[in-house]
């Protein structure tokens, strides 16, 4: 199996490259946001114990993410390739956490696909963004501060799978289609 993390900050691209990716390679897509709203839309057990800690203004739990992703995985569709996991992991313990579910089902994270993009580019891609699309949290202070929390929080995240050398750099600056050769030969390259 093929199964892919995309990593990289607020504005990189990764939504864009997965989508090229999942095309390209027949790889399932786990958001972990859409897991969430999924099984609380769809008032599983899991989803209920995560809707009582985001009522309460809480995270959920990594365990309970993993459960998540795990029941997704379990259920994934026959002649699907792998997985290209988008919004996770985010901390150390997460990554943690993921590397044995994949083991218990006999299989690891094949590459971490890191898309690196200079500072002002990604605040310049999600300036843009917010005026197109009107997303309300692109604005200059909001961004500033999402980029702030994605470096203190990823930094260590990056430095992990590039100790288990999993962790490919990919330059985030360019076309769509010039990034998304560099991510290719990396995947092809494992």
């Amino acid at each position: 199996m093929l199964n892919i993390v995309i990593f990289g900050a607020p504005g990189s691209g990764k939504g864009t490259q997965s989508e090229k990716i999942i095309s390209k390679y027949g790889l399932h897509h786990i958001s972990t946001g859409d897991v969430l709203r999924s099984e609380m839309k769809n008032g599983t057990e899991l989803g209920k114990i995560a809707e009582e800690y985001i009522a309460k203004g809480q995270l959920v739990p990594d365990e309970l993410i993993v459960d998540m992703l795990a029941k997704v995985l379990d259920a994934k569709k026959e002649g699907v390739k792998g997985v290209i996991f988008d919004g996770f992991p985010r901390t150390i313990p997460q990554a943690e956490a993921l590397k044995k579910m994949l083991a218990e089902r006999g299989t690891e994270v094949s590459a971490v696909i890191g898309l690196e993009v200079e500072e002002a580019e990604l605040i310049d891609r999600l300036l843009k963004r917010g005026q197109i699309s009107g997303r309300s949290d692109d604005n200059l202070e909001t961004i500033k501060s999402r980029l702030d929390v994605y470096h203190k929080q990823t930094t260590p995240l990056k430095d992990f799978y590039i100790k288990e050398k999993k962790y490919k750099p990919i330059h985030g600056m360019g076309s769509v289609d010039s990034i998304f050769e560099a991510v290719t030969e990396a995947i092809e390259n494992l």
